[in-house]
């Protein structure tokens, strides 16, 4: 019924879509494909987005769900309450979607799809559940284990027995060290962990919708509601527990090859199930007082000592967090995740979005507290290891270090003395300056901080040089000669060339004009009286 009120005259079946195993498993087996059910059977949503209230009795179908149907019910949520994307088009430019957007003060459908799902009873509760629930937890995936079965021999024959019998072997190797009951896994042969190994990507799967949902509604108007509900449902604790069982289960070669950042990108279950994982932690701890729920009990009273030493005032965040709702364990899932990212190889493209998600974490207004946390770890060195040492060459993962370095040492003066001390020859000096130097639009977050930080510790002290080593000061200089030289250059440049800029002639290769909505043309001619 919802789904002939989604897609009438679609043709397609709602049933088949949300409790079908064979298209669930049809979708799994194909996931390297590059075929996507949202994209196959909502094409023409992006033009015509569904108004999800206009659904009778959506709130009574959706409570009806059971788990699996309400995880690949997510599937096409994820297109009814995302933006559409308007791509390339040339009519779309920056400065028209600006003006359309304050033209615009109404909400658009998505998010007021998103309201709607929200006003749902216990939708967001199951979802984090679903999220948070154990391999072992799940239900209803017995008639798919069984269709699993009859697949077998099919699957001999293709190369989706490869990831599978990757994933079997990881896990009987993972379970043979555990103490729990799922350590007889290892005795089992080979042939018959598959089912098991077969269930793990099916609740992979399942997770991957039920984040990408929770993502979307985090970054909507409905933010703090939402964020109220995620710590209410402990959404972080079930994750910070399912880590190192099922998020980063064990490092393997596949683990490691390198992806776009783009959300295209054709990837492995376990990947985008990573991928998503760690685009959840950025949307959940940018600049939001529940980033703390991301730390123990234990962790949480280390900031409030580092503050005390430091004899400064604690967070007000910090202070009225509720400790029922943090992560349990001796690992809160912020220390569970830099544990994993000193582990990456230098180009994983992992690397890109656990540093987005760490820095979220530094986001907002500056605290020594959360800087001397994680500089204690060791992060600042191995960001300079990774941006000195490693040969990385991705500018995607090196501008993703150079931000979170940027937020690590902003104003503060031990996070500089680190530098100091691992920086500690010529060699790495020139390595990291001609790092700097060949990504300088990437890198730019990272000299701004550097410039302001210094600047600030020198109206603090009138001793700053006899605090800071050669490399340090030589830095600051050279990244003053640059600001200096780039400033200049913009000002020469647009001297010569204001005129062919601003010009008239639309069939100029090298006029803006062209660009420019005509409601903004009086705007250009003012410009050029000037």
């Amino acid at each position: 019924r919802l789904w002939e009120g989604l897609h009438s005259g679609c043709g397609r079946s709602f049933t088949s879509a949300v409790g079908g195993a064979s298209l669930q498993l049809w979708e799994g087996l194909h996931s390297r494909c590059g075929r996507s059910f949202t994209g196959d059977v909502n094409q023409d949503a992006v033009e015509e987005m569904i108004q999800l209230e206009w659904i009778p009795n959506l709130s009574g179908l959706v409570q009806s769900f059971d788990q699996q149907q309400l995880a690949n019910f997510c599937r096409i949520l994820s297109v009814t309450i995302s933006e559409p994307d308007v791509g390339n088009d040339d009519k779309h430019t920056l400065l028209a979607k600006n003006a359309q957007q304050k033209r615009n003060t109404s909400p658009s459908r998505a998010e007021v799809n998103q309201v709607t799902l929200l006003n749902i009873p216990g939708f967001i509760e199951r979802l984090c559940k679903l999220a948070t629930r154990k391999v072992s937890e799940a239900t209803g995936t017995s008639n798919f284990l069984q269709e699993l079965e009859e697949w077998y021999t099919w699957l001999d024959n293709t190369l989706v027995l490869d990831a599978l019998m990757q994933i079997a072997t990881d896990e009987a190797e993972h379970s043979s060290t555990e103490s729990s009951d799922e350590s007889t896994l290892a005795t089992i042969p080979l042939r018959h962990r598959l089912p098991q190994s077969m269930k793990i990507v099916h609740e992979i799967m399942y997770k991957v919708e039920v984040l990408y949902v929770l993502c979307v509604l985090l970054m909507g108007r409905q933010r703090n509601q939402v964020h109220k509900m995620l710590a209410e449902f402990r959404l972080i604790p079930g994750l910070n527990s399912l880590f190192e069982k099922l998020i980063w289960r064990k490092y393997t070669t596949s683990n490691h090859v390198v992806h776009g950042q783009n959300e295209n990108c054709d990837c492995s279950p376990e990947i985008s199930f990573k991928i998503q994982f760690l685009r959840l932690l950025q949307s959940f701890s940018d600049h939001h007082e529940n980033k703390y729920l991301l730390l123990n009990a234990q962790e949480l009273n280390e900031l409030s000592a580092i503050s005390l030493k430091a004899n400064i005032p604690e967070v007000e965040a910090l202070v009225y967090t509720d400790r029922s709702l943090v992560c349990d364990g001796k690992k809160g899932l912020l220390t569970r995740l830099l544990t994993v990212m000193k582990r990456e190889p230098p180009d994983s493209s992992f690397r890109f979005w656990q540093a987005r998600a760490v820095e979220s974490f530094l986001r907002g207004a500056t605290s020594y507290a959360d800087q001397m946390f994680l500089l204690k770890r060791g992060l600042l060195e191995h960001i300079l290891f990774c941006i000195i040492d490693s040969g990385c060459k991705s500018r995607d993962v090196l501008q993703s270090y150079f931000d979170l370095l940027g937020e690590l040492m902003k104003f503060n003066i031990d996070a500089f003395k680190r530098f100091n001390k691992y920086v500690n020859t010529e060699e790495k000096f020139q390595v990291f300056l001609t790092q700097i130097n060949s990504s300088l639009v990437d890198s730019n977050m990272l000299v701004r901080c550097i410039v302001l930080s210094l600047d600030r510790f020198e109206s603090q002290t009138e001793d700053v040089k006899g605090k800071f080593n050669y490399y340090a000061l030589g830095l600051l200089s050279l990244i003053y000669f640059h600001i200096i030289l780039l400033l200049l250059l913009l000002l020469l440049s647009l001297k010569k060339t204001v005129s062919v800029l601003l010009g008239e002639d639309r069939t100029c290769p090298c006029a803006i004009i062209s660009y420019i909505d005509e409601p903004y043309m009086e705007l250009d001619r003012d410009l050029l009286g000037d």
